[in-house]
C-alpha cells in the first residue's frame, strides 16, 4: 500500500476532539456524572469529570479527597454519579451555570453586548442614553444577549466554579460597560445586595443549549420525596451515592482567597433536615454574597463613574421629575430647578451652569434628551443609591463638583428629592452626617455662611446644618486668617515668613488635645494610585483574579528631576473596600481615632479642612505642545490658584496636569470654556451693557468661583496599561502670551479652539504676604468614560508666587481621547476644526491643603 494510502497517523484532530466532546455534552450521551442543580432552578446535568476538572471548584470536588473523587463504574444499570449541589447565592442563574458549563466543552453561545451599552471617549454617556435600554431582537442569531445582569450572574456563576477563562472576561465586560443604566446595578452587586430585578430581554435558558438540562419540577420533587424517604430509612445501597455542595452564605467583609474555600461538602443527613430548611429558607435579603477582589474592582469602577457623572446625572432626573411632577414640585428642589425654570433669562448660579446660558444645556431640551421619567435610570432617587452611599459620594473628594458651596446645593436637592416621596428616619440620620460633616464650610464666604443658616427644609421646617457647625466653620477660617496675616506687636509687617504656618500635629499629639471628637485632615505623603483599572484582566488565573486588591502604587514627588521614575507595584496599605467607599471615602478623621488610622504615629494631621475645587477642559486635542490651557481661578488661603494642561510629547503624547499658585498681580488666565458656550458668550456680549464677567458666563462668584461654563463631560485616561507616573520639574512665570500660544482653528463661529473665557478674579477676602508657602495637594483624574480614576497626591511642597507643580505620566496618555497619528501628534479637532461634543472634556478634582 503505497504511503499516501495509509491512514493519518496521528488520529482525530484537537478540533475533532473538541466537537465530539461538545456533541456528548449538548447529546446528554456517556455522562458519568449527574449534576442534580437546586438554586432558582431545579435541573439535572449529564457531564464528564474529564471535562468538569478544567474549573478549580470540580477539581477540588473530584480530586481532592472527598467521596466524590472516587467514582464507581458506569454501566448501562446503574447510570452515572448523582451530586446535588445547592445553590444558596441568587446571583447564580441557570443561563449563567450553563454558559459556564459550555465554555469547559469549548462551546456555547457568543455573548452579544450591544453597543448602545458600551461608552466610549466620543458617547461616554453610552449611544443610546437617555433612550431606552435595546431591546433583545437587535440580538444577532445564535448570540446570548449580555445585559449588565446576565453579565454580573456569569461573573458570580465563573468566580464560585472557579473557571478564570470565563471571570476575568466577564470581569473585563461588566467594567467596560459601566454606564447609565448599569452603574447603580453594580455597585450593589459589589456591596453584597445583588444584581438586581430581570432585565428586558433576558431568557430562561443559555441560547442552543435549553436541551442540555433535564428540569425537574415541583410536582416531580414532591412525588420523589417518599421514595428517597424510604429509601434512607432501609438502607438501600442500590442507588447511585447522593451529596449536598452548597456555598455557605458569605460574610460581607471576606471574600475568597484561593479556590479552595470556594465551597464546602455536607453529607445529606435526614437529622439536619430541619435546620437546612430553615436556612434555606431565609429571605435573600439577608444574605450578603461577595467574591472578593473581584467585587472591589467592579465596586472602585462603579464608584469611579458615579463620582464622574453623579452631577450629570442629577439633572436628568431633576428635568424628568420636573416633567412629570405639578410646577409647584419645583419649590422644593431649589437652585436647580429653580434655575431650570428661569431659562429665558439669564441668572447666576450655585451649580455648575452648563443649563443656564440656553436650552441648549437642558438635558431635557436639546434634541434626543429624555425628560420622561421611565427614561432616565434611578440613581439619586429612592430605589436607586441607599441613603449612605448617597452621603459617601457628596461627601467625597473624588466627586465632581465646582465647590463646596455648590456641594451643598448638590446635598440639598438630593436630600429633597427624596423627601419628596416621604421622611424616613433611617435616611435622616445619613443626612445629618452629611451637612454637619460631608461639606467644609470653612472654605467658604461668610455670606454663604450666613445664607446656609437661614436655609431652611420645606419638607421638615429645619434647618439643614446646625448653627454650632456653621459657627464653627468661620471660627476655623479666622484663626487660620489669624495664622497667615498676624502681624508681631510694634512691626507693621505679618510676622510669619517661614514657609509652613506651624498648623499641623503629629499622630501622638493628638492624644492631648481636649476634644477628642474634634475633626482632623490627614497631611498626605508622595502617592499615586489607579482605581478600577482593567489593565492586567486578560488571560489572568483565578489567584490573579483575587490579587486585584493591590490596585495601588507608589510614586515620587513632583520634583526638579525629568527623567521618568518607574516604580514597582504593590499593595496599598488600606485596600479599596465598600467600607471605604471603594477607595473615595473622604478624609476627615476624630482626634481619637487617629491614631488607630496611623498605628506608627509619625502621620500630620490639620485641623483645618483643605479646598476642594473641580476643574474642566474641553477640546484638549487642539492644544498644541507645550502650550497651556487653564482652569477658571479659585483663592484658598491668601492665594490664588488654577490648574492647567499641557501636552507633552515624550515616549508618546502624554498630557501633564499642573497646580499653579497664580500671582495677584498679574493677569488672570483665561480658563478653558465649550466652544459652544465661547459662540454664545460672543454672540450675546453685545446686549450685555454694564455685566461682570461673572455674569457674562452664567457663573456666580463666590470665594471658589471663576469663568466657564460645566457640561456634561468626560476626562481621556488610558485604562490600558499601568501607570508609570514622571516627575516634572517646577514651572515659574505665568507666560503672557498664552492667548497667541493657542491654535487658531475657526469653528464657524468665530471662535478658536480650545475655546477660552473672560478671566474672573475670585473674591480675595485677604491675602498671603509670603511669597512662598508650603502646600499639599491631590490632583484626582477620571478616565474618559469615567469607570477608573488616577489619583496623584503630592506631601507638602513648596510653592513660589507663580510657581506650578505636577505630573505627567503614562495614564495620562491623550490616545484615548483624541486621534493620534503616526507622528505621535494629535488629529481630530487640529484638521478637523469641530470642537468636540457637550460630553467631551477632561475633569478633574483637586485637593488643595496648607500648613
Amino acid at each position: 500500500m503505497p504511503p499516501s494510502a495509509l491512514p493519518n497517523p496521528r488520529g482525530p484532530s484537537p478540533a475533532d476532539l473538541q466537537s465530539h466532546l461538545y456533541t456528548s455534552f449538548l447529546n446528554r450521551k456517556t455522562a458519568d456524572v449527574a449534576l442534580r442543580v437546586q438554586g432558582s432552578w431545579h435541573a439535572v446535568y449529564n457531564l464528564h469529570r474529564v471535562v468538569l476538572i478544567q474549573a478549580g471548584f470540580f477539581q477540588s470536588l473530584f480530586t481532592g479527597g472527598f467521596s466524590e473523587s472516587k467514582g464507581k463504574l458506569v454501566h448501562c444499570h446503574s447510570g452515572p454519579d448523582v451530586i446535588d449541589i445547592v445553590f444558596d447565592d441568587p446571583n447564580i442563574t441557570r443561563p449563567a451555570f450553563e454558559i459556564c458549563i459550555a465554555r469547559l466543552y469549548g462551546g456555547g453561545p457568543p455573548l452579544h453586548i450591544p453597543s448602545s451599552m458600551i461608552p466610549t471617549p466620543s458617547f461616554p454617556l453610552t449611544p443610546s442614553f437617555p433612550s431606552s435600554s435595546p431591546a433583545a431582537s437587535s440580538t444577532p442569531a445564535g448570540h446570548h444577549l449580555a445585559t449588565p445582569r446576565l453579565l454580573l450572574s456569569l461573573l458570580a456563576t465563573s468566580v464560585f466554579l472557579a473557571i478564570p477563562s470565563v471571570a476575568a472576561p466577564t470581569l473585563a465586560a461588566v467594567l467596560r460597560t459601566i454606564g447609565p443604566r448599569s452603574a447603580v446595578r453594580y455597585l450593589n452587586f459589589a456591596i453584597g445586595a445583588g444584581m438586581g430585578e430581570p432585565e428586558e430581554g433576558e431568557l430562561d435558558a443559555a441560547v442552543g443549549l435549553e436541551g442540555v438540562a433535564e428540569i425537574i419540577k415541583e410536582e416531580d420533587e414532591v412525588e420523589d420525596e417518599p421514595s428517597q424517604q424510604r429509601d434512607a430509612e432501609s438502607g438501600a445501597s442500590d442507588k447511585s451515592p447522593q451529596h449536598t455542595l452548597k456555598r455557605p452564605p458569605s460574610d460581607s467583609s471576606v471574600g475568597h482567597s484561593s479556590e479552595s474555600d470556594h465551597f464546602s461538602v455536607q453529607k445529606e443527613d435526614p437529622g439536619a433536615s430541619e435546620a437546612t430548611d430553615a436556612e434555606s429558607s431565609r429571605p435573600h435579603a439577608e444574605q450578603s454574597f461577595f467574591y472578593g477582589s473581584v467585587s472591589n474592582k467592579v465596586g472602585e469602577a462603579a464608584a469611579c463613574w458615579l463620582a464622574r457623572w453623579g452631577v450629570d446625572l442629577l439633572q436628568y432626573e431633576q428635568a424628568a421629575l420636573e416633567s412629570a411632577k405639578p410646577p409647584r414640585a419645583s419649590s422644593l428642589l431649589s437652585p436647580w430647578s429653580a434655575m431650570q425654570s428661569q431659562m429665558s433669562r439669564r441668572r447666576s448660579t450655585t451649580v455648575p451652569s452648563r443649563f443656564a446660558d440656553s436650552a441648549e444645556w437642558h438635558p431635557g431640551a436639546g434634541k434626543g434628551r429624555a425628560t420622561d421619567v421611565e427614561d432616565v435610570p434611578l440613581v439619586w432617587r429612592r430605589g436607586g443609591l441607599s441613603a449612605r452611599w448617597v452621603r459617601g459620594l457628596l461627601s467625597s473628594d473624588a466627586l465632581f463638583v465646582r465647590g463646596e458651596r455648590e456641594r451643598y446645593d448638590m446635598a440639598r436637592t438630593v436630600v429633597e428629592m427624596r423627601r419628596a416621596e416621604g421622611v424616613l428616619e433611617e435616611e435622616e440620620r445619613e443626612w445629618d452626617v452629611l451637612f454637619a460633616e460631608g461639606i467644609y464650610y470653612a472654605n467658604m464666604t461668610l455670606d454663604d455662611l450666613m445664607m446656609i443658616a437661614q436655609d431652611m427644609s420645606p419638607s421638615t421646617g429645619k434647618p439643614y446644618v446646625p448653627q454650632t457647625v456653621l459657627q464653627s466653620a468661620h471660627w476655623n477660617a479666622s484663626v487660620l486668617r489669624h495664622k497667615i496675616t498676624v502681624r508681631t506687636p510694634g512691626t507693621t509687617s505679618p510676622a510669619p515668613r517661614d514657609k509652613e504656618l506651624g498648623i499641623s500635629k503629629m499622630t501622638k499629639d493628638l492624644a492631648d488635645l481636649p476634644d477628642q471628637d474634634a475633626p482632623h485632615y490627614p497631611v498626605p505623603s508622595d502617592s499615586s494610585m489607579r482605581l478600577g483599572d482593567i489593565a492586567g484582566l486578560e488571560g489572568a488565573s483565578m489567584e490573579q483574579l483575587f490579587d486585584l486588591a493591590a490596585a495601588s502604587f507608589d510614586a515620587p514627588a513632583p520634583t526638579g528631576n525629568d527623567a521618568p521614575s518607574p516604580t514597582a507595584k504593590k499593595p496599598s496599605a488600606q485596600p479599596a473596600a465598600e467600607a471605604n467607599f471603594f477607595g473615595l471615602q473622604q478624609a476627615r478623621t476624630p482626634a481619637s481615632v487617629c491614631a488607630h488610622v496611623d498605628a506608627g504615629g509619625k502621620a500630620r494631621w490639620t485641623a483645618h479642612p483643605p479646598m476642594r475645587f473641580a476643574v474642566e477642559f474641553w477640546d484638549v486635542d487642539a492644544l498644541k505642545e507645550k502650550s497651556r490651557l487653564h482652569s477658571h481661578t479659585v483663592w484658598y488661603a491668601g492665594s490664588l490658584y488654577n490648574v492647567y494642561v499641557q501636552v507633552v510629547r515624550k515616549k508618546g503624547v502624554q498630557l501633564g496636569v499642573y497646580l499653579h499658585r497664580q500671582s495677584s498681580v498679574d493677569p488672570i488666565p483665561p480658563p478653558s470654556i465649550p466652544a459652544v458656550a465661547a459662540s454664545m458668550s460672543r454672540g450675546e456680549r453685545g446686549h450685555t451693557r454694564g455685566a461682570s464677567a461673572s455674569a457674562t458666563t452664567g457663573q456666580r462668584p463666590s470665594s471658589s468661583s471663576g469663568s466657564g461654563n460645566y457640561s456634561s463631560s468626560t476626562l481621556p485616561l488610558s485604562r490600558s496599561t499601568t501607570p508609570q507616573s514622571s516627575p516634572v520639574s517646577p514651572t515659574t512665570g505665568t507666560p503672557s502670551s498664552l492667548p497667541n500660544n493657542l491654535p487658531q482653528l475657526a469653528t464657524g463661529a468665530g471662535v478658536t479652539l480650545p475655546a477660552t473665557g473672560a478671566p474672573v478674579m475670585p473674591q480675595q477676602p485677604y491675602r498671603d504676604p509670603r511669597t512662598e508657602v508650603r502646600a499639599y495637594f491631590t490632583i484626582a483624574c477620571a478616565s474618559a468614560t469615567g469607570a477608573s480614576l488616577t489619583r496623584f497626591t503630592s506631601s507638602p511642597d513648596d510653592f513660589r508666587v507663580s510657581q506650578s507643580w505636577g505630573w505627567k505620566s503614562s495614564s495620562l496618555r491623550t490616545e484615548e481621547f483624541m486621534e493620534v497619528g503616526p507622528d505621535g501628534e494629535p488629529l481630530a479637532s487640529a484638521t478637523t476644526g469641530l470642537p468636540a461634543g457637550r460630553e467631551i472634556s477632561l475633569r478633574a478634582t483637586v485637593v488643595l491643603g496648607v500648613v
